[in-house]
């Protein structure tokens, strides 16, 4: 590892609300080596030819097709990205993993359900959890792409309640194997796949227990049929049954009770490369959506020169742009922390357990923001499209429909919103993140005199900047009175946790979308980012109007008298422009751009 990554003061999950990050801090897609570029040319290669100009396949329940394009992937070495060397795979950093997740996963969200369960939930357990005898017997299988892995943890009475599944491991007589029984549903890849990852409750145990259970049908496991969904078509989903069936006390993963710990450091890494599988997504919309509209001729013009698809396409480009400036960002942040806990002589599942577990929150605020991105996008895109794209004919309509299933996974965004808060509030209980003393900081401000000092703005984005941190001021004045009245019954509070965590959302893009165009203007000029620009600044100013509408439904939710007024008052002094940005300029300046370049072209 180099002593450059060792030495930068890399921020703990959270700790960005409270501290301030300098633009050369930040990892962005413009900072690919040459090998991570090579990497990400020869998947979008692959995606062009085998998934994107088949995608017609995908919407006819062709599960064939899916599983021989992910033996394809295998093949390639798309599978085995993120497997160790030890175990046939190419054991490249978090960033390359998350790269290869992002342009994957953009034609199809029936083939980028198959690889995101197949090298997430599916294979990710074993390499980090996995005794050694497990990890040699299995994981290169499924690094090759030889087998297929599955992940059943959802039960018809377990959902967002991950631990409350039914299903049952009894212990043998001989104490030689495990008999679990018990009901699985929504299993992506169960038609094709050759091993399970199993949680069940042995006896009363508080907690589930991992296993290792390959597919053996004579080994008491049936399949449901194939479930009729709205969207991933050619995505394999069926329940699976376990009547009796026999896994060796070898193949329980990990150790007792520990399923659920499993589980929900599996959600982890789940939910940013879920983040990372919208983007692609978001981009190719665009790219169609473009064409078409530089194509079609009404009123003796093409669409592309009216303020109303303007609008569309540029509000589309900035949600994209900032979307990958956010996961990018975190990636690097989690690559970085894996690192130094190996250089510390930690293993390498314990550095990447916990690698991830640090920015757990960063993971949520995600999930949530991409996968909303991603259905707003292609419901845009439709919009563009007209009545051709109600059309199952072309791609805006399974586009759409293939979308709507991100905004579920990996624990809903009602549930991750809620986590995002929850988390960093107990990240603050254990002194990982200081909220109190900005939090005290923000409130003395509040019942102190305002300076009528005219600021500085005259660096490019210095406005932005001081914008955003009385921005997490907000955050922080909320939070801050919501726990002080509240304490350990927030959680109960499930409102004023959704709009708090939209704040929080919102924060974390726009920083992370300045940054990125920041450090790209100081390395690359600013004329050449001048694009780059507007949509930082468009992304500023919506991110404002959400923030003043969550703020005050959170403020009024709980606060009375002078306390509401003098919040209410902090709120607009926070969220005050000095210099009002030209919205429709903005918006103009970004979506000439993707016209003239036919398509999204900032990454």
């Amino acid at each position: 590892m180099s002593t450059e990554t060792l030495n930068k003061d890399i921020l703990r999950g959270g700790q960005f609300l409270v501290k301030e990050t300098s633009c050369e801090d930040i990892f962005t897609l413009e900072d690919l080596n040459e090998e991570q570029k090579m990497m990400r040319e020869s998947t979008k290669e692959f995606v062009d030819r085998e998934l994107w100009a088949h995608w017609e396949r995908f919407e006819k329940k062709d599960y064939a097709y899916t599983e021989e394009t992910m033996r394809k992937a295998g093949e390639l070495g798309l599978l085995s990205v993120a497997v160790p060397e030890s175990y046939g795979g190419m054991g490249m950093g978090f960033v390359s993993t998350m790269l290869v997740c992002d342009y994957i996963s953009g034609a199809t969200g029936s083939f980028s359900t198959a690889f995101g369960a197949h090298t997430g939930i599916g294979t990710m357990p074993i390499t980090l959890y996995g005794t050694e005898e497990q990890k040699q017997k299995y994981v290169p299988k499924l690094a090759s792409g030889e087998w297929f892995g599955a992940y059943c943890l959802t039960e018809p009475g377990a959902g967002s309640d991950a631990n409350s599944g039914k299903t049952k491991a009894v212990l043998s007589k001989d104490g030689k194997h495990y008999s679990i029984t018990g009901q699985k549903m929504w299993i992506s890849n169960a038609g094709f796949c050759n091993v399970f990852i199993v949680f069940a409750r042995i006896e009363d145990d508080k907690n589930i227990t991992g296993f290792i259970v390959e597919n053996d049908p004579s080994n008491g496991i049936t399949l449901g049929d194939e479930e009729k969904k709205l969207g991933i078509h050619s995505s394999s989903t069926r329940q699976v049954f376990f009547n009796d069936t026999k896994v060796p006390i070898e193949n329980m993963l990990s150790e007792r009770g520990n399923g659920f710990k499993i589980a929900m450091n599996a959600l982890n890494v789940g939910r940013i490369k879920l983040a990372a599988a919208c983007l692609e997504a978001q981009r190719r919309v665009i790219n169609e959506a473009t064409k078409y509209a530089n194509e079609r001729v009404q009123f003796k013009t093409p669409i592309i020169n009216f303020g109303a698809i303007k609008a569309k396409i540029a509000d589309m480009a900035t949600n994209a742009y900032a979307d990958e400036s956010a996961c990018y960002r975190a990636a690097k942040n989690i690559e970085d922390r894996i690192l130094i806990r190996e250089a510390e002589g930690n293993t390498h599942q314990e550095a990447e357990l916990k690698g991830v577990e640090e920015y757990a929150i960063e993971c949520s605020i995600l999930k949530v923001a991409v996968s909303e991105h991603v259905q707003e996008t292609t419901d845009e895109g439709i919009q563009i499209f007209g009545g051709m794209g109600f059309s199952a004919d072309t791609p805006m309509e399974s586009a759409w429909r293939d979308a709507r299933i991100s905004r579920i996974y990996e624990g809903t965004n009602e549930i991750n919103r809620m986590l995002a808060v929850g988390m960093l509030v107990k990240k603050a209980m254990k002194g990982h993140v200081d909220l109190l003393g900005p939090a005290t900081a923000v409130g003395e401000e509040l019942i102190g005199i305002p300076s009528f000092d005219a600021p500085d703005f005259s660096e490019l984005f210095a406005e932005e900047k001081d914008l955003i941190t009385r921005l997490k001021k907000v955050f922080l004045m909320i939070a801050g009175s919501a726990v002080q009245k509240y304490g350990p019954s927030l959680e109960d509070h499930q409102m004023l946790l959704l709009s708090a965590s939209d704040i929080l959302i919102q924060v974390y893009l726009s920083e992370s979308t300045i940054l990125r165009t920041e450090k790209n203007v100081k390395r690359f000029g600013e004329e050449s980012q001048s694009t780059q620009i507007a949509m930082s600044k468009l992304n500023l100013y919506r991110a404002v109007d959400i923030i003043n509408q969550k703020g005050k439904e959170a403020i009024v939710s709980f606060a009375e008298g002078d306390e509401q007024r003098m919040m209410l008052m902090g709120l607009k002094r926070f969220t005050k422009y000095t210099n009002q940005p030209n919205v429709v300029a903005l918006r103009t300046q970004i979506a000439d751009k993707v016209a003239a370049d036919n398509g999204y072209t900032f990454d």
